[in-house]
């Protein structure tokens, strides 16, 4: 499973108030808390003025790499922002994001077409999220057009079918498992990703609804996703749900979980 720390993101309102004040402490606090939580990637999203996103994109990437070496993923709507930012991160990272809409694949897929960074793709078009699977899969299939264009492995592609909220959409969960099922069958290699709080977005105990989801996720084959690692509940969902999907030989990966206190009751102190 491929965890991706949401933190970092201006967004939230509490890192949006340390982005204001320049309270760098706190934003290193925030990588480095994420880090030990065992994320493979650090989501930075400046959720600033475009004139100040690049600007503060370094900053952050900048602050982030100060207290840890795990690999930057670099969030904007702006794909020109984005690809200004690849050259502040010292490893090779994550794009987030591309889609059918506008510019973005144009912009984004040359500059990482002959590099190692890999590339969130949502299943979305200048029309928004298509209501059907059918119609999710004719987006994707254009997107895997234009990686192949490039010569962009799928390997290197984090594909968002893209989730909606459950209150108002009793099918999101499965539409997006079906998506998530058929886009495993046909490229083998390639990730399935989702962040998880649009699907519980105005229903109470979102924590309950975000962790189901999760772990049905797993199962129609969704291997990286944009979490908070630092949630020791949704991330031993993780660790078990792999154990039972067959996915964590003798369970080794969650007894190591376990045993490093990542998961389970926190150590009486």
């Amino acid at each position: 499973m491929i965890i991706i720390g949401e933190k970092i993101n201006g967004s939230i309102p509490s890192m949006a108030k340390a982005i204001r004040e320049k309270d760098e402490n706190y934003i290193r606090d925030c990588a480095k808390r994420q880090a030990e939580a065992g994320a493979d990637y650090l989501d930075v999203c400046a959720s600033v003025e475009v004139e100040h996103e690049v600007r503060t994109l370094k900053w952050l990437i900048d602050l982030v790499q100060e207290v840890t070496d795990i690999p930057i993923c670099i969030d904007s709507p702006s794909p020109h922002s984005c690809a200004a930012a690849i050259p502040f991160c010292k490893k090779t990272g994550l794009v987030n994001s591309v889609s059918l809409e506008g510019e973005k694949i144009d912009v984004i897929f040359p500059v990482i077409a002959d590099t190692e960074w890999e590339c969130v793709a949502l299943l979305c078009d200048g029309k928004g999220i298509p209501n059907s699977v059918e119609k999710r899969l004719e987006v994707f299939e254009t997107i895997m057009k234009r990686a192949k264009e490039f010569k962009i492995d799928p390997s290197r592609l984090h594909i968002d079918p893209l989730v909606e909220t459950l209150s108002t959409n009793e099918t999101a969960l499965t539409t997006f498992a079906e998506c998530a099922r058929e886009i495993r069958k046909r490229y083998p290699t390639i990730h399935v990703t989702s962040g998880l709080s649009n699907i519980s977005f105005g229903l109470p105990a979102r924590k309950l609804i975000n962790q189901a989801f999760m772990v049905l996720a797993l199962n129609a084959g969704m291997d990286s996703a944009i979490i908070d690692p630092t949630n020791r509940d949704l991330l031993g969902m993780v660790y078990a749900a792999k154990a039972l999907l067959e996915k964590d030989e003798y369970c080794l990966e969650y007894i190591s979980a376990f045993r490093d206190g990542l998961i389970g009751p926190l150590p009486k102190t």
